[in-house]
């Protein structure tokens, strides 16, 4: 019988002592369902201890990412409070275990999407405001060897949240074609564009929306979003400095110090 509260507890404890761990898939038999049950698990433990559940993000919402991870479709976990940083934050750099940088559309919610099939209509009806984010990626599995499995149990790879700004309506925004590019101390590395995102970020919206509803979990009107990225995730060391730029919507920065 698989342990879920041993394996919840050495994730946690990873993220405690900084110190990663083999995969935990075997364990779990590639199962998602009981991944998803190492995730809840870990959800109540800090729900209990205080932590107030912020929303949800989306992970691996690209084709190319889901065959990396051996997964047909995206992933989702949980944002807590604690995790929602304001633009130009300075991150130490041992926060998350493997940082990794992603831009993003978030979205905050202003009311509850609870109907089973959600489509992109009723996802952008749901949604009061969005703005450019920085997600900093982590993974407790040790090695970037982590698959869908290990990133479902293992909060789809949380980590923190950067919010830029400003924050706009969505009525007006062209989210699909919108580009996104982050430069690292001054140079820039990587862009891309809101197709990346399930094609389009209210498509990805509709999916979790949909997925959610499904496990009995819906989303509510407050909850803040984080969509997927526009690009491959990027590392980050202690001395960087990233800044987000998504021309007409907004900006978005962080450094990692030591």
């Amino acid at each position: 019988m698989t342990d879920i509260a041993a394996i919840a507890r050495a994730l946690r404890d990873a993220a405690e002592t900084k110190t990663p761990i083999p995969p935990v898939r075997d364990a779990l038999g590639n199962d998602l369902a009981l991944a998803r049950k190492v995730q809840e698990a870990n959800r109540d433990h800090w729900r209990a201890a205080g932590r107030r559940v912020a929303g949800r993000k989306i992970a691996v919402s690209s084709p190319q990412a889901q065959t990396a991870r051996g997964a047909t479709a995206p992933a989702w976990g949980w944002l807590y409070a604690d995790m929602l940083l304001a633009d130009g934050a300075a991150v130490p750099a041992d926060a998350v275990l493997h940082p990794k940088l992603e831009g993003e559309v978030a979205m905050v919610l202003g009311r509850d999407l609870t109907m089973p099939q959600p489509t992109m209509a009723d996802a952008l009806a749901a949604v009061d405001w969005c703005m450019p984010a920085i997600e900093i990626a982590g993974s407790r599995i040790a090695n970037g060897a982590a698959k869908i499995a290990d990133l479902v149990a293992d909060n789809a790879n949380s980590g923190l949240v950067v919010l830029g700004s400003p924050a706009r309506r969505p009525d007006g925004l062209d989210l699909r074609r919108l580009g996104m590019s982050l430069a690292k101390n001054g140079s820039h590395i990587a862009s891309g564009s809101g197709a990346a995102v399930a094609g389009h970020p209210f498509a990805a919206l509709a999916w979790l929306a949909g997925d959610c509803v499904a496990l009995g979990q819906p989303l509510r009107a407050g909850e803040l979003i984080m969509t997927g990225t526009f690009f491959p995730m990027q590392p980050a060391v202690a001395g960087d400095a990233f800044e987000l730029e998504a021309p007409e919507f907004g900006r978005c920065e962080v450094r990692f110090t030591g």
